[in-house]
């Protein structure tokens, strides 16, 4: 007869599956990728080595739930300051403007997740958060077209244009801050750089932003 693991046993691993995804996600935080190693996980978790294989088979394994965690979080956040805007327009910049100051108040955590090297499947898995914000993006833009806010265009390429631009713009502050902004506190670097950022965005979908009016 296989053995079947009661509620209790049941309810204590899924609790300490818990605390060691917590414990990665504040490494993740500190050190990248590169520091989350298996005895580092499970020494920050408070278990031994041995027991973080009971739930994760390997770091590739591990890793990719770190990411999906992470991920789900600032898709969350985003989602939630999309629906405080009233137009297709104003929830396009809160997009941008939310992805980007979240990425700049936690550099290192926002380079692990979107261009440090990691494990190939951590790959696949930056692909499907690209497109899930590829996706908001493209929803407002169609909405926007539709209702003759904006010119138009293609939604779906132009939110894909947007995601590599705006990913690409942040890879080198994310990398180097605080010394590539020349500020000694990260969150000082919203200042100029989110603004920047929503003034491309809205540009390029051939709207118009504040400065412009």
């Amino acid at each position: 007869m296989a053995y079947r693991r009661t509620p209790a046993v049941q309810a204590r691993l899924d609790a300490q599956r818990e605390a060691v995804l917590q414990a990665a996600v504040g490494l993740l935080a500190e050190r990248g990728y590169g520091g989350c190693t298996m005895a580092a996980v499970a020494d920050r978790a408070g278990i031994a080595t041995g027991s973080l294989y009971q739930h994760f088979a390997n770091k590739a394994e591990l890793s990719v739930q770190l990411f999906r965690r992470v991920v789900t979080g600032e898709i969350e956040a985003v989602n939630a300051a999309v629906a405080l805007r009233d137009t297709p327009r104003q929830r396009i910049a809160a997009v941008v403007e939310t992805f980007a100051a979240r990425a700049l108040r936690a550099p290192r955590l926002a380079y692990a997740l979107l261009v440090e090297p990691a494990d190939t499947v951590v790959d696949g898995e930056r692909l499907v958060f690209r497109r899930a914000f590829r996706d908001v993006i493209a929803t407002e833009i169609a909405a926007a077209v539709a209702s003759g806010e904006l010119p138009g265009q293609d939604p779906v390429l132009t939110a894909a244009a947007l995601v590599g631009a705006v990913g690409e713009a942040l890879a080198g502050p994310l990398a180097a801050i605080p010394e590539s902004l020349g500020v000694t506190d990260p969150r000082e670097a919203t200042v100029e750089v989110v603004p920047a950022l929503v003034s491309f965005t809205l540009r390029a979908l051939g709207g118009r932003d504040d400065s412009d009016a």
